[in-house]
């Protein structure tokens, strides 16, 4: 215990030094500990963990067992707890672990941890903590925070990203969303880096419980239009699917108030509409019962809701409406949709008969209803777009019995003060 309103020093002892990190690490959750903490507490543990890292290289070099790897593991553990806790809230410990070295140091220490190459506890708990410190040092620290990327971007990120622990991959996210600014953001573009955005969205994909991951897709990479369309472009059919979730989430709850929000949505609909544009047709794929979960449909369907979601925005309607092409090819979309399921009974095919809990709603009846709602928004108060839509769509006589369409396309209609579809909300 400390004496005398002062902390204990490291004990020099081999045996008895695991103790006194461990007991350090206890005293520095508090934070009059914390604040007590003199330079020379830190450099003890930076060389503690710089003679383990020699004598875990020199074992490993030289091809021989280190005896006591447990040991060395437990005592490299607690100084990354004793280093995390001290962070906490607390600018002046920060400064003086990142002017010691002891960033470059446990960067260096966790790439020769990973390489180990063994899956036991102990190793793994080394890691967790050593990537926690990072997060507590970078914590609310400029300085810090690129001394971190200065030294862990991209290798580290890369490695950690990638780890089977899922503790391991999400304090690296953690680590990774700390150190990010829009700066940073760009050098993701360079090809040799954009695979740690690719790893991001595939940590989100498959760990949907990851917060840090979410946060940051929406909170940067969605930020910068270039980086989605060559992410977009890298990614799998899954992938993309995940992705335009996350455009939809962030479009929904998103206020545009600057310019530069307004340029990013914008660059986001001209990229999203040619998409719209250009695999349309594959959503035709949902008539064939072998091609039900077809994936290139799926990013059709996803492209859509995203339009739709735009769409509805009537600060940035406008722009939208003005989109070449996009009307065109959802009225175009419409009619292939409907005569699809006129030709052969597929999921595009109207139904009647279920009512009240029989009534099923498959996918594509929201797809049409959706095609409908953009077409709908897209004509919202315009009349060069009202002109171009409502012959079109009465060709197609489209009949649907659930009562909520009903309403929905009744809704439509009324907002854009002439009905577009008199078959269907029998409005007029």
């Amino acid at each position: 215990m400390a004496a005398s309103g002062s902390l204990p020093a490291v004990a020099a002892a081999p045996g008895a030094r695991l103790e006194s990190v461990r007991a350090l690490a206890g005293l520095f959750r508090e934070v009059q500990h914390r604040e007590m903490a003199k330079e020379s507490v830190f450099r003890d543990l930076l060389e503690i963990l710089r003679g383990a890292s020699d004598e875990i290289e020199q074992a490993y070099k030289d091809y021989c067992e280190l005896v006591d790897l447990d040991t060395c593991l437990l005592l490299i553990t607690e100084c990354f707890r004793c280093l995390r806790n001290a962070c906490v809230e607390c600018a002046k410990n920060q400064h003086v672990m990142r002017n010691l070295g002891l960033i470059s140091t446990s960067v260096c220490l966790i790439k020769l941890l990973h390489g180990i190459q063994i899956k036991e506890e102990l190793l793994l708990t080394a890691l967790r903590c050593s990537l926690q410190f990072l997060g507590n040092i970078a914590a609310g620290n400029g300085d810090s925070q690129n001394s971190i990327w200065k030294c862990a971007f991209p290798d580290l990120f890369l490695t950690c990203l990638t780890y089977s622990d899922k503790k391991i991959v999400a304090y690296c996210c953690m680590v990774l969303f700390t150190c990010l600014n829009s700066e940073k953001v760009r050098e993701l573009l360079d090809p040799g880096n954009l695979t740690v955005a690719l790893h991001v969205l595939k940590v989100y994909k498959e760990q949907l419980e990851s917060e840090w991951s979410f946060l940051i897709v929406t909170d940067y990479l969605l930020k910068c239009p270039e980086l989605v369309e060559a992410l977009y472009a890298k990614l799998s059919n899954q992938e993309r699917v995940t992705l335009l979730e996350l455009m939809m989430v962030n479009v929904s709850e998103k206020n545009l108030h600057t310019s530069e929000e307004m340029n990013v949505f914008m660059r986001h609909a001209d990229f999203l509409a040619g998409c719209f544009q250009e695999k349309y047709e594959a959503v035709l794929k949902l008539t064939s019962a072998a091609d039900a979960d077809d994936e290139e449909a799926l990013v059709t369907i996803r492209l859509l809701d995203v339009l739709c979601e735009m769409t509805s925005n009537n600060g940035q309607l406008e722009y939208l409406q003005a989109l070449p092409g996009l009307l065109e090819t959802a009225i175009d979309t419409l009619r292939l949709t409907h005569l699809a399921g006129k030709q052969t009974v597929n999921v595009f095919t109207a139904t009647h008969a279920m009512t009240g809990q029989e009534e099923i709603l498959h996918p594509a009846v929201d797809f049409k209803s959706h095609l409908i709602r953009l077409i709908g928004n897209l004509c919202y108060k315009n009349k060069e777009n009202q002109d171009k839509a409502p012959g079109a769509i009465r060709q197609a006589d489209f009949v649907f019995s659930r009562e909520g369409s009903q309403k929905t396309y009744r809704t439509l209609c009324c907002r854009q003060g002439i009905c577009l579809f008199p078959a269907l909300c029998q409005c007029c």
